[in-house]
């Protein structure tokens, strides 16, 4: 079959599922568009179930277990997805990110997830946990899809990673004094890398700050670009260009009113300076 995408069997609940899904509908001999007119649905949503770009509801898994004559073995397959702590859109995301060429990102109150040290990213799930944000398991999840984002950076060539950083994202000390050091030491290193630029958005920036809530944007190898924002409940994945390229606007925007490199190190080392 024509440009049909390999499934990872291995990968996160959502991948498992949507393999499930092909196999069942594969034994059947069904097309998209044939599953997708007896579940009432559409063949690019079956599609995107299958191929891991969509998380299934649990409604999804009803229907699906209905036309498949399955009781409810997609709905108890289902659960270990719904019970994920990675967001809706963030595992298509990540899929993009690690064969980026550029990454553009802006963060509010929180080092990004590219940037923290094990130590920092351990003190903000554990925040999680202790609220009962998310189980043992979640978290563990995580921190183990955050190593592997982290460990896509250091493919050759490397990717060119710009992040500015709202002043919130240095101020908040996250873990205490000892891990909030090592972490602003992570950011002086990340900041003399080739491949990064690493600005503050002051405080006194004010209403010239080009955001209001984390944005990131990304550059592919054929250099078309998508932009990636979460809401409390989902990630949103935009690919349209009418969408992405004021975003981009906005991004150089703000570079241009961020501290230049030198002085937001300078930052870095001074906030040092008041941790032990």
């Amino acid at each position: 079959m024509v440009n049909r995408k390999e499934l990872d069997a291995e990968g996160s609940p959502g991948a498992r599922f949507g393999q499930r899904l092909r196999m069942l509908r594969d034994e059947r001999g069904w097309t998209q568009d044939e599953l997708a007119v007896r579940m009432g649905c559409s063949g690019t949503h079956i599609s995107a179930v299958e191929t891991g770009r969509r998380r299934p509801t649990p409604r999804f898994a009803a229907s699906a277990d209905k036309a498949f004559g399955t009781g409810d073995q997609l709905e108890r397959q289902g659960r270990a997805v719904w019970n994920t702590a990675i967001l809706e859109g963030f595992p298509e995301f990540v899929a993009h990110e690690v064969r980026a060429t550029e990454i553009r990102l802006f963060e509010l109150g929180i080092i990004p997830g590219l940037l923290q040290t094990p130590e920092y990213a351990a003190a903000i799930t554990t925040g999680a946990l202790r609220r009962g944000a998310i189980t043992e398991q979640q978290a563990e999840e995580r921190l183990t899809l955050l190593a592997q984002r982290q460990a896509s950076l250091d493919r050759t060539p490397a990717p060119l990673v710009y992040a500015v950083l709202d002043e919130s994202c240095i101020r908040r000390v996250v873990g205490g004094p000892r891990i909030m050091a090592a972490q602003l030491d992570r950011l002086v290193a990340f900041a003399e890398l080739p491949s990064t630029v690493l600005q503050v958005a002051p405080y006194d920036l004010g209403e010239r700050r080009s955001f209001d809530l984390p944005v990131t944007l990304l550059t592919l190898a054929d250099r078309s670009q998508i932009a990636y924002a979460e809401s409390a409940q989902q990630g949103r994945l935009e690919r349209d260009i009418r969408y992405v390229q004021p975003l981009l606007t906005a991004y150089h925007q703000l570079q241009a009113e961020a501290l230049s490199q030198a002085a937001s190190v300078a930052v870095f080392e001074q906030a040092r300076k008041g941790t032990p």
